[in-house]
């Protein structure tokens, strides 16, 4: 039986609201009751993955910020992590200002933005609907650049940039892909989200990019924690539908993509659920492997 399994959430184990299914708590309940631990691995903030980790009854590890960061929920500490150093965030964060291009700052204690738009405006939205403990943390600033200057108890851990406008995009992914000491996500869809407006649902649609560290990625983090785990590769299914998922479904003994994941995350796959995300498509493969 399989003694791991590594799950995204946006687009994965979460609907298009940003919710966990009734039935997806059932089906992972029952998977942990097995002994089989679920780790969410995440591009999310700690508190934010903490939320959704408490909702779900997981008191073991997450990987947080595309693999920067392994937090201990036991613990209530990080025992592994791989910042942006501030001088490198800040050139970064210079060239984004420079190129009027819309951006937020992941930092290990919240999401440094300018104004509620884009993933942004996402994360507000579902705050609204949270208790006070369970709410992503969003700090709103009149200048990113400054704060993060300024600031002294928080480390980067991933810079979050998105345009609607694919030229826009395109013309900042051509002058980050110069650079060889940081990782830069390749996406090649569109985000789509859907928030609630009032009575009516309104699209949130935008291209992005997601830079790290060099050599950070869920992967590498998911390796750490095996080996301190003491669980074997061939013990881990890994589940995902991006491109930040790539290496560790194609690494994982058992690497599951969405449904609505894009053609080269099926591609690297064994297997592609037969549901999206706003039908258990997750939670149902993994009751399909875990049973078989």
């Amino acid at each position: 039986m399989y003694k791991l399994i590594a799950i995204d959430l946006d687009g994965t184990m979460l609907d298009t609201y940003g919710e966990v299914s009734q039935n997806t708590k059932r089906i992972l309940t029952k998977s942990m009751q097995k002994g089989t631990k679920i780790i969410i691995a995440s591009g999310r903030t700690i508190d934010s993955i903490k939320a959704i980790a408490d909702e779900i009854s997981l008191d073991n590890y997450i990987i947080a910020g595309n693999g920067s960061i392994i937090y201990d929920i036991k613990q209530n500490n990080v025992i592994y992590e791989k910042y942006i150093p501030k001088s490198k965030a800040l050139n970064l964060i210079q060239i984004c200002e420079d190129n009027n291009i819309s951006y937020s700052v992941y930092t290990n204690k919240t999401i440094i933005a300018d104004s509620l738009k884009y993933n942004i405006l996402y994360y507000y939205k579902q705050n609204l609907k949270k208790e006070a403990s369970k709410k992503t943390s969003i700090t709103i600033v009149p200048k990113i650049y400054d704060y993060i200057k300024n600031m002294e108890n928080e480390k980067v851990m991933k810079i979050f940039i998105c345009d609607k406008h694919q030229s826009v995009f395109n013309s900042i992914m051509r002058k980050f892909s110069e650079f060889d000491d940081i990782e830069v996500l390749d996406v090649s869809h569109m985000s789509r989200k859907v928030i609630q407006n009032g009575s009516e649902e309104v699209s949130i649609e935008y291209f992005y990019t997601e830079i790290t560290e060099k050599n950070v990625d869920k992967w590498y983090a998911l390796e750490y924690l095996i080996d301190k785990l003491h669980i074997d590769k061939k013990d881990i299914i890994a589940i995902g539908d991006n491109a930040n998922d790539i290496k560790m479904i194609k690494q994982a003994e058992l690497g599951i993509a969405m449904k609505g994941s894009s053609p080269k995350v099926k591609k690297i796959a064994n297997y592609v659920t037969e549901y999206d995300n706003n039908h258990d498509g997750a939670a149902r493969a993994i009751e399909k492997f875990l049973d078989a």
